[in-house]
């Protein structure tokens, strides 16, 4: 059984809700200035014997468009399911100076997510939506964003608003932030190509 949310626009530059976006963020950030540290708290409801015992999750994707994210809940913590577009892949390249761990060598993602993309379909990016510095929720920031809190060659990613964390498209931490490492990818396999289960994989 599955656990979703709405799929939501990561908010592309043609995006005409951008300016609303941006001021929402605005106020994140000035949340962030006051030192105030807003951890996820989980506001889905799965059973208690799936909660219990951290039962994989069977999710849905067939009605994900290309530049949107899903959210699921497993372990109580959220993951999202990004549907990427072939812009968002190409930008992924070309900044790896900028990241801290750009191969993904640390253990935060199954072997088969240890690529360039960080996913087992490049189309499609797994991840644990909690950051690793004090376990706050990013938000997405597409490329081309005039957000003052991403620098001018931004090329869309993540922004933890409580202490100002940054990660690329594929969870990628840049050097010298807060967070320590890169956003974890959660064990997962297709069912079908627009079916995954999360928390399990082919893996033994």
């Amino acid at each position: 059984m599955s656990h979703t949310h709405t799929a939501q626009p990561l908010l592309l530059p043609d995006d005409p809700e951008r300016r609303t976006w941006l001021m929402a963020t605005g106020v994140a950030a000035g949340v962030a200035a006051t030192g105030t540290a807003v951890p996820f708290v989980a506001s889905f409801t799965p059973s208690e014997r799936a909660r219990a015992m951290g039962a994989a999750v069977e999710v849905d994707i067939t009605d994900l468009a290309p530049g949107e994210m899903k959210t699921v809940e497993w372990r109580g913590k959220p993951v999202w399911i990004v549907r990427r577009t072939p812009q968002m892949l190409a930008a992924l390249g070309g900044h790896d100076a900028a990241l801290a761990d750009p191969l993904s060598s640390r253990e935060q993602q199954p072997g088969y997510a240890q690529n360039a993309t960080r996913s087992a379909r490049p189309d499609v990016f797994v991840a644990v939506g909690i950051c690793t510095h004090l376990g706050c929720s990013p938000t997405a920031v597409a490329q081309g964003s005039p957000n003052p809190s991403v620098p001018s060659d931004w090329p869309g990613g993540y922004f933890c608003p409580c202490h100002g964390s940054l990660f690329d498209g594929a969870g990628r931490v840049y050097h010298n932030m807060p967070a320590p490492t890169n956003l974890e990818v959660p064990p997962h396999r297709y069912l079908s190509d627009n079916r995954i289960i999360i928390g399990e994989d082919d893996v033994s």
